[in-house]
């Protein structure tokens, strides 16, 4: 980059303050000014705020009888720079599928037609040029408000940007969002009490506008928060609008107080729009549609109780009290139907002036170029991730009794109980299956208690999902970080639990014995958790994934030799490869070597030849002496390292491989169903797949998959 390029990017910066009284003037805000300091590599051209338009908006879903549903239905609007647009309308109204159409979220079995345009041009999405906060608040409940914030900054800021900044960047997001009073304060979860609903959405809100994106999306900020919460969001959000960027959020039922803040107004029935202009024209638009809002009532319930036709359902139940039977009223709502209210509102609409000015103004918008700048995702390297994620899941651990600290308790006294019942085992006859019996149960019952980790690794993939959907960083960094993050506590689980076991029971003397116990424990422990990583991966119910979680390991356990002796095994499946899939084979044949190998047994009859463990493990426990215990232990840390591989396919696949099956799937029902290719979608839209990673649409192409965009699109951090 020359410096003159340099030089006027950061002239670009300067010039665009808004000026002394406050007004929004199109570009960048002093708040804005430290990120992109760092950012003068882009070629600027214009404006650099975000106007986002759509026209002839539609929005389609195949069912699995292989009917198409349209969800949205031809909308035009507008978003810009310095405006706070809210999306109203009841429930099923399709607020949040425009949401996600124009944020590039829609789901595989949607099909959207229609224009999209970001400064006038079709525009792919990047991480850091929109922000989408979700309905659910998916944070670490036991880091505090600045530590949650911090990590984020790491994870996305450049490492070349100095700390000073980093650190001004990150408090004046704090102020910014009004979380000054909470920064100290932890999240909190089930053990820990923490933050307000209203501070926790605030939070959410925060992490996405570290990197100062121009457009940010949000679905439903103020679903669940009471009325001062969700007044106190919604003014944020108007700062945040005034500070130049635009900002699209879908409201649920909001209060007089909160209707006051929005400056847009979009309000769908039935995935068609009934209103879209200033949300203070709105009274007077019903007004002379023939439903004015009458006095003393919220004007949000007054628009939602004109289009929504679960009233009717209700009018009906109250039709036969005594006090609806004789009392008269003005309400033109008690002459007619919701279903018929709503389609004279949008039969209004459309040949109003609100329309009229709606169009005009798409297109007006439409013909401004200018450059949408970006932060491109995550600017921080591979390394800074997976050492800033690592050492977030080192605290977040520590700090949670129930992801290690329970179950190292929980070890221990399971371990101590196994010490007492099996205490100095000894050498005698019967010791030889006493022997056999500890470390299957050892290897068997003490590795199963893992599992009980699992509901934390579901909350750990929560907040991976929403951070990867929003670019924070990349699923090898994310793998890296879970495996190293855990090393130390599991460490910490078998040596202690492990060094109890083996001296109070007096396994075969001697340090080597001694390594080999604990370290193949070890590795036990960590191939149950790397594979509830996996079934988190792809099953995010926490009570369905410990089933299944402890199904596999019971199959595992039946064929792990003790249960049923190896020779024994029925060959097809069960012994190969079932067998030698299970890690509880490959412990229980390490171990048994490990402990018996050198030994010499009292026989069953007092007084004659002692019996070598060699002899045991060839003909009682039928294991080949001639493998090494050691080649064992490598197959199972090999295990570790395969069933990692697994969870990183797994993530990639869920990513990338499903949504494109499921658009498949949906593409063929369809055609299946109108026993050719529907009118509504042009072939080469048909021949798309609304994947996750690069679209490549054609010009013809109806569908305009260049603007139905992924969330997944930049590819950061594979």
């Amino acid at each position: 980059m020359s410096n003159s390029a340099a030089n006027s990017a950061m002239i670009e910066i300067e010039s665009s303050k808004p000026a002394g009284n406050g007004m929004v003037v199109p570009g960048l805000s002093p708040l804005s000014e430290t990120l992109w300091r760092v950012k003068t590599n882009t070629e600027l051209i214009g404006d650099v705020s975000a106007r986002l338009t759509w026209k002839d908006l539609t929005v389609m879903v195949t069912l699995s009888n292989g009917e198409t549903q349209n969800i949205l239905e031809g909308l035009i609007g507008y978003a810009e720079p310095g405006s706070l647009t809210a999306l109203m309308g009841p429930s099923g109204s399709g607020k949040s599928t425009l949401l996600d159409a124009l944020s590039g979220r829609l789901a595989s079995n949607s099909f959207q037609s229609g224009t999209i345009l970001i400064n006038g041009r079709k525009t792919k999405l990047s991480f850091g040029t929109a922000a989408y906060v979700t309905q659910d608040d998916n944070l670490i409940g036991t880091l505090t408000v600045r530590e949650t914030i911090s990590y984020s900054a790491r994870l996305r800021l450049p490492d070349k940007m100095p700390r000073s900044e980093k650190r001004a960047l990150i408090e004046s997001t704090i102020t910014a969002m009004g979380l000054q009073d909470c920064a100290d304060t932890v999240i909190g979860n089930w053990h820990l009490r923490g933050i307000s609903g209203g501070e926790k959405r605030r939070v959410s809100i925060a992490m996405e506008i570290l990197m100062r994106p121009r457009l940010l999306f949000l679905d439903e900020p103020t679903s669940g928060l009471d009325s001062a919460s969700a007044f106190f969001v919604t003014q944020t959000l108007r700062a945040l609008a005034r500070d130049g960027r635009t900002v699209i959020a879908s409201i649920h039922q909001p209060s007089s107080e909160v209707f006051e803040l929005f400056d847009q107004l979009y309000l769908l029935s039935g995935g068609k729009t009934v209103y879209f202009g200033q949300a203070s024209e709105a009274y007077e638009f019903f007004a002379q549609a023939g439903f004015p809002c009458p006095a003393l009532r919220n004007p949000s319930d007054h628009f939602l109780r004109c289009i929504n036709s679960d009233f009717d359902k209700v009018k009906a139940t109250l039709k036969g009290s005594m006090k609806l039977r004789f009392e008269s009223t003005d309400d033109p709502l008690e002459k007619m139907t919701t279903t018929e209210a709503t389609r004279a509102l949008i039969d209004f609409y459309r040949t109003s002036q609100h329309c009229y000015a709606a169009r005009e103004k798409v297109e007006e918008i439409s013909k401004v170029r200018g450059t949408v700048l970006d932060s491109g995702g995550s600017q921080a390297s591979f390394l800074m991730q997976a050492l800033t994620l690592t050492k977030r899941s080192l605290i977040n651990m520590s700090r949670d009794f129930g992801y290690y600290w329970l179950r190292l308790v929980i070890y221990i006294v399971v371990t101590v109980c196994i010490g007492t019942i099996y205490f100095n085992v000894g050498t005698s006859y019967n010791a030889i299956l006493a022997r056999g019996s500890c470390a299957s149960f050892v290897f068997g019952f003490v590795t199963f208690m893992s599992i009980g980790g699992f509901p934390s690794f579901v909350e750990d993939m929560k907040v991976f999902q929403r951070e990867r959907l929003n670019g924070h960083y990349g699923v090898t960094a994310f793998v890296i970080s879970n495996t190293l993050s855990a090393m130390p506590f599991l460490i910490l689980i078998t040596f202690l639990s492990g060094t109890i076991c083996y001296f109070m029971v007096r396994l075969h003397p001697g340090f080597e014995h001694y390594i080999f116990f604990v370290l193949c424990l070890y590795a036990s422990v960590t191939v149950v958790e790397s594979l509830m990583m996996v079934i988190a991966s792809i099953i995010p119910n926490f009570l369905m994934g410990i089933i299944i979680g402890a199904g596999i390991q019971g199959i595992f356990m039946l064929v792990s030799g003790y249960f049923r002796l190896p020779h024994d095994i029925p060959k097809p499946f069960w012994r190969y490869p079932m067998s030698y899939i299970s890690f509880h084979f490959w412990a229980l044949q390490g171990q048994y070597q490990n402990d018996l190998e050198g030994l010499l047994f009292d026989n069953q009859t007092p007084g004659i030849f002692k019996i070598p463990g060699e002899y045991i493990l060839e003909n009682v426990f039928q294991i080949t002496v001639t493998r090494s215990k050691w080649i064992d232990l490598s197959v199972l840390f090999s295990m570790i390292i395969i069933y990692r591989i697994i969870f990183f396919i797994m993530i990639k696949i869920n990513e990338d491989v499903t949504p494109w099956v499921r658009g498949y799937m949906a593409r063929r029902r369809m055609q299946q169903k109108n026993g050719s290719q529907n009118t509504t979608i042009a072939p080469d839209g048909l021949t798309q797949s609304p994947s996750l990673r690069a679209y490549v649409g054609g010009p013809q192409c109806s569908l305009q998959h260049d603007n139905h965009l992924s969330h997944h699109d930049q590819s950061h951090g594979k």
